[in-house]
C-alpha cells in the first residue's frame, strides 16, 4: 500500500508539474497578497471606527460631567444637600466609565498604529512581488517563445513533427504512384495488358504491325545496301571485266531482298 501510494503520488505530481503553468501560479499567489491587504486594511478601518465611537463616548460623558458638576451646584445654592449629593455621585460614575474610554481610546489608538504600519509593510511587499512577477511572467513567455521556435526551426516539436510526417507519407505515396504508372505502361508496351483507350485493337494486330515496322526497316536497309554497293562497283567494272561478272552472282543475291517492301502495306 505504501508503494501504490508513492507510485500514485509521484504520478501526480509529474501530471501536476506538466498542467502548472508558472504565471497562472504567480496570479493567483499575487491575488491572495492582494486579499490579505484588503483584510488588513478592513482592520485598520473597523479600528478606526471603534476609536471613532470611543471618542463620541467621551464627548458625551465630559458633557454629562459638566451638567452633573452645574446640578449640584445649584442644589447646594438652593439648600438641597440630597440633591447635590446624589449629582456628585453620578459625576463620580462618569467620570470612572470616562477613564475606562480614555483606557479603551488609547489601546484602539496602539491597534490602529500596528494595523497602519503593517499595512504599509504589506504593501510595499505586494509591490515588490507584482514587479517581480510581471518580469518572471515576461522571462517565462520570452523563454517559451524561443524554445517553440527552436523546436519549428528544428523540426522536433510536435506540429512541426506531424507535418514532416503527412510530407514524408505524401512522398511515399507519389513514388508508389509513379512506380505503378511506369508498371502498368511497361505492362501495355509488352502486351501483357490491353490498351483499351485505342479500340479495334489487340495483341495480334500489334504483333503483325511490328512486324510490318520490322520489314520495312529492313527493305529499307536492303534498299540503302544497294545504293551503296552499285556506286562503289561502277569504276571496278570498267577497269577490269571479269572482276564484274565475278561480282554478278553477289548482285543476283541481294535481289531477292528487295521484294521484301510490300508487308509495309499490312500484310505478314
Amino acid at each position: 500500500m505504501q508503494r501504490a501510494s508513492l507510485v500514485f503520488k509521484s504520478k501526480a505530481s509529474k501530471a501536476l508539474d506538466r498542467a502548472e503553468d508558472p504565471r497562472e501560479t504567480l496570479d493567483y499567489s499575487y491575488e491572495r497578497q492582494m486579499e490579505m491587504l484588503q483584510q488588513v486594511r478592513r482592520g485598520v478601518a473597523d479600528v478606526a471606527t471603534s476609536k471613532k465611537r470611543v471618542e463620541l463616548q467621551q464627548a458625551q460623558l465630559e458633557q454629562s460631567i459638566q451638567k452633573l458638576e452645574g446640578q449640584a451646584r445649584d442644589a447646594m445654592a438652593a439648600g438641597r444637600e440630597d440633591l447635590a449629593r446624589t449629582a456628585l455621585e453620578r459625576k463620580k460614575a462618569a467620570q470612572l466609565q470616562l477613564q475606562g474610554l480614555d483606557e479603551q481610546q488609547t489601546q484602539l489608538q496602539g491597534e490602529q498604529d500596528k494595523l497602519i504600519l503593517a499595512e504599509q509593510r504589506l504593501t510595499a511587499k505586494v509591490e515588490a512581488f507584482r514587479t517581480q512577477k510581471e518580469t518572471i511572467k515576461a522571462q517565462y513567455t520570452a523563454a517559451e517563445a524561443q524554445a517553440k521556435v527552436g523546436e519549428a526551426v528544428s523540426g522536433i516539436s510536435e506540429e512541426m513533427g506531424d507535418i514532416g510526417m503527412a510530407m514524408q507519407r505524401a512522398q511515399d505515396k507519389v513514388a508508389t504512384m509513379q512506380a505503378r504508372a511506369g508498371a502498368v505502361d511497361e505492362l501495355i508496351d509488352s502486351g501483357a495488358l490491353q490498351d483499351l483507350s485505342a479500340p479495334g485493337t489487340d495483341s495480334i494486330d500489334r504483333e503483325l504491325a511490328q512486324i510490318s515496322a520490322k520489314s520495312s526497316v529492313d527493305a529499307e536497309l536492303a534498299a540503302l545496301k544497294k545504293e551503296l554497293g552499285t556506286g562503289t562497283e561502277t569504276p571496278a567494272a570498267s577497269t577490269d571485266t571479269p572482276a564484274a561478272s565475278a561480282d554478278t552472282p553477289a548482285a543476283s543475291t541481294d535481289t531477292p531482298a528487295v521484294p521484301a517492301e510490300p508487308p509495309a502495306d499490312g500484310a505478314p
